[in-house]
């Protein structure tokens, strides 16, 4: 029997941010344990081994609190931060809304934020026995040097993490989604190139899902070039398409399920740049298998998501391996590796 459908009333009874709060508590609950998922989800992505391709965003522990205990709930790898080099409160509350009838969420959180500091003393004893833990750096809001607090989130992370993502694509600290420009994009990468350590962990780069024409194929060119080894597709948008809630023009970046059109659309862009020359993970607006298998079809060799959790409940991310796993059976597929770009 599914019991999140029963909680979920008492969930939303509650202020989206308190809700989750909530939950990170209720999380901390959980024993830590392999989750034992199907030998045919098992992925290769950057020298690391992903039992699933499905993993969780950035976002939802934002303090590396309880990455352990998600990668416990079947999730194939998990993705802390956005962390800063300092503290930071983020934009005032409320700054997080459900959008109930368009299964949505609207944040502009603004890399609220114990500090990489604080995180980094938790990730150090942390159980990786369920899969990879990536590590997502940011600048602080008020940085007068934002290059250097990513240079600086490199250094300080990189022994904790199995992976790093540079998140550039927020859309609610002012003025970040101008690193992706083109002279900016090639200094940002540039410097955190020169502050890899050898040997060090994989780096990945997060970008937004609102592009330009051109775009994609400057930013693949940016990131190969400066020893990025997969890119991220994409943040939250800051398009509104086909709202009904009322909520809808809270301003933010808005995930679930209006945006999967939109960071389908992106992804497609990128593997086309791409030529299967970078990886490429897909994120945004997935909360089933199928969404999961187009995403992957379409040359993702990884999938994250978020506001599922919000929806479906804790278990979707088990629900949707174990689904792609019968898929591929029903199919003849041996593993998910052949699925990668076989639509692209």
């Amino acid at each position: 029997m599914r019991l999140y459908p029963i909680i979920r009333p008492f969930v939303f009874a509650m202020d989206a941010e308190t809700a989750h709060r909530a939950t990170i508590a209720a999380l901390r609950l959980l024993p830590i344990h392999s989750a034992h998922l199907p030998k045919s989800l098992c992925t290769e992505l950057a020298g690391l081994t992903f039992h699933s391709p499905v993993g969780l965003a950035a976002g939802f522990d934002k303090n590396a609190e309880v990455p352990a205990e998600i990668l416990s709930l079947g999730f194939g790898f998990v993705e802390v931060g956005t962390l800063t080099p300092r503290p930071q409160k983020g934009n005032p509350r409320p700054r997080l809304f459900r959008l109930a009838e368009d299964k949505a969420v609207i944040n502009r959180m603004g890399f609220n934020n114990c500090g990489q500091a604080d995180a980094f003393m938790r990730l150090e004893g942390c159980s990786r026995v369920g899969g990879p833990i990536g590590v997502n750096i940011g600048a602080n809001k008020d940085s007068p040097d934002r290059v250097g607090d990513y240079v600086a989130g490199v250094r300080a992370m990189s022994s904790v993490a199995d992976y790093l993502t540079v998140n550039i694509s927020s859309p609610n600290t002012p003025g970040l989604r101008a690193l992706q420009d083109q002279g900016a994009l090639d200094t940002l990468l540039s410097a955190i190139d020169e502050a890899r350590e050898r040997g060090g962990p994989p780096v990945f780069l997060k970008v937004a899902p609102d592009l330009e024409a051109g775009d994609a194929g400057r930013i693949v060119r940016s990131a190969i070039d400066n020893g990025i080894d997969a890119i991220i597709v994409s943040n939250t948008t800051v398009a509104r398409p086909g709202l009904r809630s009322d909520r809808g023009r809270e301003q933010g970046g808005l995930s679930g399920a209006p945006l999967k059109a939109l960071a389908l659309d992106a992804l497609r862009q990128f593997r086309s740049a791409a030529g299967g020359e970078i990886p490429l993970i897909g994120c945004g607006g997935i909360a089933t298998a199928d969404d999961a298998w187009d995403r992957i079809a379409a040359g993702a060799s990884l999938v994250q998501l978020y506001t599922a959790m919000v929806y479906e409940g804790p278990h979707v991310a088990r629900r949707i391996a174990c689904e792609l796993a019968e898929r591929l059976e029903r199919e003849g597929i041996e593993s998910i590796a052949d699925v990668i770009g076989s639509a692209a």
